[in-house]
């Protein structure tokens, strides 16, 4: 059951199946906040839903960095578990004092994938340590494979031909940051991977979500050329 008598937790307005989602997992896990991202073979390719405060930095800081438990266990395909966000810091060097300073203590990242085709994450978070057990471990896997299941429902709209509009946003913001890095590469003289990490360096180091900065490189509001780079 994806509705029950429980409120919602905050900060998922707007009824979606990755809402539903969502509020399904923060109530039978329990957890403090959930996630689910699209991913890519370059990595985190855009937030679907997040619950507001932590769990939302916890995808943005994913996505800026370019580490986190959501990446290893969409590389990895097997779920990463860490009850203790404390001890990571050598695993995450970036996410994990990120996060802690956030309010998350624990982190537990589910791949959504079916054989071969790997197609995103369901993030959990606790602000406190402690293991999943059995049964919560048990909850979330569900949860992932009802996530997997529902990605691959909405894959395709097929009124339009197109994505269907509950992942197509995603998408996009990750198409954006694609062309971002491109137009950095000519701006900054710079290769692809150094055009990214630029990219991820100035969005942390402003602490904006980097598709923000992304669509404000593409809209040409911001540079990376060495003589003008400034805010237009």
């Amino acid at each position: 059951m994806l509705e029950g008598d429980q409120p919602d937790p905050p900060g998922l307005d707007g009824d979606t199946v990755w809402r539903r989602l969502c509020v399904s997992a923060a109530r039978a896990v329990p957890i403090s906040g959930a996630g689910v991202a699209l991913m890519t073979a370059t990595g985190h390719g855009g937030t679907l839903a997040a619950t507001d405060g932590p769990a939302a930095v916890m995808e943005n800081l994913q996505q800026t960095l370019g580490e986190g438990p959501c990446l290893n266990a969409f590389r990895d395909r097997r779920p990463v578990l860490e009850h203790d966000l404390a001890r990571a810091a050598a695993r995450w060097p970036g996410f994990a004092p990120a996060a802690a300073e956030s309010g998350i203590a624990a982190v537990f990242a589910f791949p959504l994938q079916v054989g071969a085709i790997r197609l995103g994450v369901l993030d959990l978070s606790r602000d406190v340590p402690g293991p999943l057990d059995s049964l919560q471990l048990a909850e979330a896997l569900d949860h992932a494979a009802a996530a997997t299941t529902m990605l691959l429902d909405l894959q395709y709209d097929v009124s339009s031909g197109g994505l269907h509009p509950q992942v197509a946003e995603a998408a996009d913001s990750h198409r954006e940051i694609h062309q971002a890095t491109g137009i950095i590469t000519v701006q900054a003289s710079a290769g692809l991977n150094e055009a990214l990490l630029l990219l991820r360096a100035r969005a942390y180091a402003e602490g904006r979500p980097i598709h923000e900065l992304a669509a404000d490189v593409v809209a040409r509001r911001v540079t990376f050329r060495a003589e003008d780079d400034h805010h237009e």
